[in-house]
């Protein structure tokens, strides 16, 4: 229980740092200001000093000292430079009065007040689901860039209090929606139809609030360490299993060649008879090869005559060797 309300506490802390900068950043005094409120401010002092020393009433020295002190305080107060990329709201006693910027504009003391500072460039914001369950009930860690931008400054202003916060939130809770609604292997192949349908459902719900989505995209899906192995053992079974009917499929292309030859040789015996004696040719040409030949092959053959006359080839072969030797 002290953690938590510590880190509520904390968060309450950031949140009144936050209200006050951005107080501060509406004040957006620009070095321009500074300087003629500067210039005004010596030039007073200075006047007041001449004015002393030719002897001038004080009243007239003070009456001086006020005027150029309240010109360069309304100067330095009215005076606002947006930059290129920005747009200033205008609140006219608590009314919006209109946009100002880019460049040089002036205000109202007192009157008017600038209520927000609008970046109209593109901003990036990441975000990311923790432990959120896909439709099949698995755990994953998603995380993700959302590519944005306000083209609306009066409605980002006037319509929902902190528009960055506002845009982070909704997309991290349409990441979760999307998520809920796909299978694990939906999520792991199909990226680019959860970028699609997280930018619709995310454009859908910022849009009143005058803010465009661009793009969202995926960066990295995190599963289980013990289910990342358990779909690695699958991968590799079915890659086995796909050699395995490769295979297969080679025998049966084997065999249906070996029945095509065989249709050559069915009724032809002279041919067969021709090839059966090239590949025991072939077989007894290297030296010590044994050639195990089937009994009926060789009655029906004649190989006995032939094996004979290569064996006594053979023999007389060795003793021409031995006299030699």
């Amino acid at each position: 229980m002290r953690i938590k309300t510590n880190q509520s506490t904390d968060k309450q802390e950031n949140n009144a740092k936050a209200t006050s900068q951005e107080k501060v950043d509406n004040l957006h005094i620009n070095p321009i200001a500074g300087t003629l409120f500067t210039i005004i401010l010596v030039a007073g002092i200075l006047g007041a000093i001449i004015m002393d020393a030719q002897s001038v009433p004080d009243s007239i020295i003070g009456i001086w000292v006020v005027i150029t002190l309240l010109i360069g305080t309304y100067i330095l107060f009215s005076l606002k430079v947006c930059n290129q990329w920005e747009k200033a709201v205008i609140l006219r006693f608590g009314k919006f009065h209109g946009l100002r910027g880019p460049g040089v504009f002036w205000i109202v003391p007192v009157i008017d007040n600038i209520a927000n500072w609008i970046d109209q460039r593109v901003m990036v914001t990441p975000f990311a689901a923790e432990k959120t369950l896909t439709k099949d009930t698995v755990p994953v860690d998603v995380d993700a860039v959302l590519f944005w931008m306000v083209w609306d400054a009066e409605k980002a202003s006037l319509e929902v209090n902190n528009y960055q916060d506002a845009i982070a939130w909704a997309a991290q809770t349409a990441l979760r929606e999307i998520i809920g609604q796909m299978a694990l292997a939906d999520i792991l192949v199909g990226r680019s139809r959860m970028d699609d349908d997280l930018q619709h459902i995310i454009d859908e719900r910022t849009t009143p609030w005058g803010i465009s989505v661009q793009s969202v995209e995926i960066r990295d899906v995190v599963i289980p360490q013990d289910l990342e192995d358990s779909m690695s053992r699958q991968a590799q079974a079915e890659r086995e299993r796909q050699a395995r009917v490769i295979l297969g499929e080679s025998e049966k292309q084997i065999a249906a060649s070996f029945s095509e030859a065989s249709e050559a040789y069915i009724n032809n015996p002279t041919a067969l008879h021709l090839r059966a004696m090239n590949m025991l040719f072939e077989g007894l040409k290297e030296k010590g090869a044994l050639v195990i030949v089937p009994s009926s092959a060789v009655e029906s053959m004649n190989l006995g005559g032939v094996s004979g006359v290569v064996a006594m080839s053979q023999m007389t072969a060795e003793k021409v060797n031995k006299e030699i030797g």
